[in-house]
């Protein structure tokens, strides 16, 4: 599970957000927040850094490898478009090990951005979402498998829960991401707990 930050999600502290969810199970998350000012991006930053280090997760940072690198991050999540070159220089900055993603829209893109070299791509919106409305059109199921075929892991983003994990697991994805149903949660911790309940009980079907 991949957990994406939005600190307008909820009136709480994010850092509070990010340490429910990670007490609740998840280990990955993708600190976004991108229309914050650059130097407090990096003092947020560094606060849901030292939490998912001390929790032994992983951390992506969106769209700023010299931010990920300054945080001493797992990896960049780059927006979509990204080629061959931009993924190249993160991993440049960040060295050979580091987790790079790619958001993706259509199956096309996730073909893209495999070629470029991309570890992953997210792919949204699954279903409709009222984190990103008009973010679209959705692509179902489909969207995933034909994705698939791309050959590198998709992860499913857009309008998902506990009761659409399982058919986006079947249908091939990776992994899954998650924002508003975290973000807004007002138990971040058992939120956490039932989206990873309902992602093991489809790898048991």
């Amino acid at each position: 599970m991949l957990a994406v930050t939005d600190r307008h999600g909820h009136p709480r502290p994010l850092v509070e957000t990010v340490q429910a969810i990670l007490d609740g199970g998840g280990c990955w998350i993708w600190f976004r927040d991108k229309d914050l000012e650059s130097d407090a991006r990096r003092r947020l930053g560094t606060r849901v850094a030292e939490c998912v280090r001390a929790m032994n997760g992983v951390l992506t940072i969106g769209g700023d490898v010299a931010l990920a690198r300054a945080l001493g991050a797992d990896g960049v999540h780059l927006g979509g478009g990204s080629g061959r070159a931009a993924i190249a220089a993160a991993r440049a900055a960040l060295g050979e090990a580091a987790l790079i993603g790619v958001s993706a829209h259509a199956p096309r893109e996730a073909a893209t951005a495999a070629k470029a070299g991309a570890d992953y791509v997210t792919l949204s919106p699954i279903y409709a979402t009222a984190s990103k409305p008009g973010y679209g059109p959705a692509l179902g199921l489909k969207g995933i498998t034909d994705s698939c075929g791309a050959g590198l892991p998709v992860v499913a983003l857009g309008g998902l829960g506990p009761e659409a994990i399982g058919s986006c697991r079947a249908a091939g994805a990776a992994g899954f991401a998650i924002m508003g149903g975290l973000m807004r949660a007002e138990d971040p911790a058992g939120a956490t707990r039932a989206l990873l309940k309902a992602w093991s009980a489809a790898e048991a079907s």
